[in-house]
């Protein structure tokens, strides 16, 4: 029989081998310093340098300098015919799940012990796809807290991670149980179910309680629900407006999982700062984005995907039948809501779509009218400020953490050189070294 815990022990001492940081003899933070031919330090806000060197002490990065410097008795990583970036910061995954057929059943079949282990190996795909931080916005809390903390303990290698947990969401809602006999439903509908005002305040301060960095509402139905109730609002105004308040005076932010506009509109008048997915925005969207200063997540690839997959045989009826309808509308989405001015950070609903192949959001972001940097700075610097690390994370410079990544070719000029991370150092680890 398959030991899970064994599997666990295995990765985590494995992955302690190859990511822990060098050491100097005498105790002290050893010095490593990578020769980057081409560095885009800051994308979006700085240009290309050629020929620089990042130091780099324990987990963070100490001094960026014009030229190859070799100070003694440090390590030296030649990236000198690399491009160098920030590590890439995903805001919507699902790490410790990922779709496809018997997933429905599996809810009932494993538990939060086998999902955190199932996130040990998703983590270390994304890590090693360039990933070094995610945001997860929906999963079981007691997995995503082991797997984030064991990351952040060095027990295995992972993406630094921010977590919502379960989502609030209305009773018979995207993010409660659906499509099953009335007795299961009754026994196995979500925590964060809510009903009224009162309530729904009620979900949103249990999850502050249990963890969360973030709020994550379910504004309207979604395409994975098995449930034939649509992609509209799904919330009164009032509870969104509870929830949003809630979540604000606990110091906790909330982004809304929203398709139809009628959600997303709804939520954005509500104050909430973030809408994942966004598919159905419109002129007044845009309008309340730029005023309200809020940021759009995409999951074009979950878009994608779920098209792809509507015909696969695996869905339920209620779910083929919005993902042949939904996916499709995400690529134009994109476009007129960059043409239109809004903020958009990165991320690709992985878990849907496949770990580790992250990177396609960028492809699909350039196919959607972005220039490769505006792309690239998505995941970086905008990420950063949307995940609320701007001042850790999304740019290569001195007291930030070390978390840099570089490919073989010129970005810039092909974004599909993204698909193939040639090498990632993730808070002063070398974890993949292509070059």
């Amino acid at each position: 029989m398959f030991d899970r815990s064994m599997f666990a022990i295995g990765v985590g001492a494995l992955a302690m081998t190859v990511a822990a940081p060098a050491v100097a003899q005498d105790g002290d933070e050893a010095l490593t310093v990578i020769h980057a031919g081409q560095l885009l330090a800051a994308p979006g806000e700085e240009r290309v340098r050629r020929e620089v060197s990042i130091l780099v002490r324990g987990d963070r990065i100490e001094a960026v300098e014009s030229g190859y410097v070799t100070p003694d008795g440090a390590e030296i990583v030649d990236l000198s015919g690399a491009f160098v970036m920030p590590g890439f910061i995903d805001a919507h995954v699902h790490i410790t799940n990922q779709q496809g057929p018997g997933r429905r059943i599996a809810a009932f079949t494993e538990g939060p012990a086998d999902r955190a282990i199932d996130g040990v190996l998703y983590a270390g795909r994304t890590l090693r796809a360039g990933f070094t931080t995610i945001q997860d916005v929906g999963g079981n809390m007691e997995a995503l807290r082991a797997l984030r903390d064991g990351i952040e303990d060095g027990d295995f290698i992972g993406p630094r991670m921010r977590i919502a947990g379960g989502a609030v969401t209305p009773t018979g809602g995207h993010g409660d149980a659906n499509g099953w006999s009335v007795e299961v439903l009754r026994e196995n509908g979500s925590p964060y179910a809510c009903n009224g005002a009162d309530d729904c305040a009620r979900a949103t301060r249990q999850l502050v309680q249990e963890g969360a960095d973030v709020i994550k509402i379910t504004a309207t139905g979604g395409v994975l629900s098995s449930t034939g109730a649509g992609v509209e609002q799904q919330f009164f105004q009032e509870e969104l407006e509870a929830i949003v308040g809630a979540a604000h005076m606990m110091g906790r932010r909330v982004t809304a999982h929203a398709h139809g506009v009628t959600g997303i509109n709804a939520f954005l008048r509500a104050g909430g700062d973030s809408i994942e997915h966004g598919t159905y925005l419109d002129r007044e969207s845009i309008r309340l984005f730029r005023d309200n200063d809020a940021v759009l997540v995409p999951t074009v690839m979950a878009g994608v995907w779920v098209a792809e997959q509507a015909d696969a045989g695996w869905m339920t009826p209620f779910q083929a039948a919005k993902a042949r309808v939904v996916g499709p509308q995400m690529i134009d989405m994109v476009r007129r809501a960059h043409e239109g001015g809004v903020t958009i950070a990165f991320g690709t609903d992985s878990g849907v779509s496949a770990h580790g192949d992250n990177a396609q959001e960028f492809v699909l972001y350039v196919e959607a009218g972005m220039t490769p940097e505006e792309a690239i700075a998505t995941a970086t610097t905008i990420g950063a400020r949307h995940v609320q690390l701007e001042d850790e994370i999304g740019r290569i410079a001195p007291g930030f953490s070390a978390d840099i990544v570089a490919v073989n070719g010129d970005p810039l000029a092909d974004i599909a050189e993204l698909l193939d991370v040639d090498f990632v150092m993730a808070r002063g680890a070398v974890v993949k070294n292509e070059e």
